[in-house]
């Protein structure tokens, strides 16, 4: 089956969406949505677009514990396997992908102003975990 990837950097107030080409070669930003509005958002998107897995950005601290956000993250995993049995979703470590993303912001030359704007962080977060998540797998196969 030919689907794309979606990655998802969960917020308590806004989560930033990625998805992969068909290909599953490249992923690029999506949206940044509401958390509250996350679950119909996901749902809409799967109707309109072939969707064969969901990669979730599982923060964990530095010393590799489950970060204290894993606690609204987990509900909204659970949450999503029973609203969408069909739908394999799997956590991924994005332990530096905030850092990651502000520094990619700053070297790709965006203003501070535009730094700023969250939305956009979120929507690069998830965007540089879906992309870390297709190199892994990658590696993975040509060892």
């Amino acid at each position: 089956m030919m689907g794309r990837i979606l990655g998802i950097d969960y917020g308590r107030k806004r989560t930033g969406l990625a998805v992969t080409d068909p290909l599953k070669i490249v992923a690029g930003n999506l949206a940044t949505v509401p958390t509250h509005n996350l679950m119909q958002f996901i749902k809409d998107y799967i109707a309109r677009e072939r969707v064969e897995l969901i990669v979730i950005g599982q923060p964990t601290q530095l010393n590799g514990e489950p970060s204290e956000s894993m606690k609204y993250i987990t509900p909204f995993v659970n949450r999503l396997r029973k609203e969408l049995p069909d739908m394999p979703v799997t956590m991924y470590d994005e332990r530096f992908t905030s850092t990651i993303a502000h520094q990619a912001m700053i070297t790709g030359g965006m203003k501070k102003s535009d730094r700023r704007d969250k939305s956009r962080v979120d929507a690069i977060a998830a965007t540089i975990i879906l992309n870390d998540y297709l190199q892994s797998i990658y590696n993975q196969q040509n060892k």
